[in-house]
């Protein structure tokens, strides 16, 4: 198994655990691809999955651009069109990133659709 594959099925079990239900995995439009999608109530949590060996260039999270941001928004609007009920949930989009040391540090919010 790939590490990516690795650090997003631990981030999925990490979520689940807090009681967040898995939607999709690695949801592909022709903007990008969503790790996961997953739904916290009545909302719609679209994560991003971050692994870093090294915590150089700011980690896991400092990787995570402002054009990689609009393509994970772009695809989010993607996936409402093709799923009308979620239309009429909230959107969030959360971050998890997996250190160097293996250590989830799970970011709600970590960015917003402007």
């Amino acid at each position: 198994m790939a590490d990516g594959q690795a650090a997003e099925q631990r981030a999925e079990a990490h979520l689940c655990a807090a009681g967040l239900r898995c939607e999709h995995r690695n949801y592909r439009s022709r903007f990008g691809e969503i790790d996961l999608v997953m739904r916290d109530g009545d909302t719609l949590v679209v994560v991003e999955v971050r692994q870093r060996r090294h915590e150089n260039f700011g980690g896991a999270v400092g990787s995570i651009t402002l054009q990689k941001q609009q393509r994970i928004i772009k695809t989010t609007r993607q996936l409402l069109a093709e799923h009308r009920p979620y239309q009429k949930l909230g959107v969030r989009f959360d971050v998890v990133a997996i250190g160097s040391d293996n250590q989830i540090d799970w970011i709600p919010g970590a960015f917003e659709a402007h």
